[in-house]
């Protein structure tokens, strides 16, 4: 899947910081980096937009799991974005070995 950019929305961002403590930052590196992408959802306005989770590691050694829409021109609209948990680590340990 190539993606080319990213798309921010402010409340995204804040809600990554506030809640989930990931910084804008941490979630560009894992997408930049070869995540492991898994198909989450079919989009419900457009069926071309579906819902991806993007599993990775960030530079400072975080395991992240990062949710997006991929958009039809390449860029993905970021949803949320959180530490990998068990079944996730999993999952991530099994396709990046």
């Amino acid at each position: 899947m190539l993606i080319r950019n990213l798309i921010w929305l402010e409340e995204v961002v804040d809600k990554l910081e506030q809640k989930h403590n990931v910084s804008q930052e941490q979630v560009t590196f894992v997408m930049n980096h070869r995540p492991y992408i898994r198909f989450i959802s079919k989009g419900r306005k457009n069926k071309k937009e579906s819902v991806y989770a993007a599993y990775g590691r960030a530079q400072e050694g975080r395991y992240l799991t990062v949710f997006f829409i991929y958009k039809q021109n390449h860029r993905a609209l970021i949803l949320s974005a959180r530490d990998l948990d068990d079944k996730e680590r999993k999952q991530y340990g099994k396709k990046s070995s």
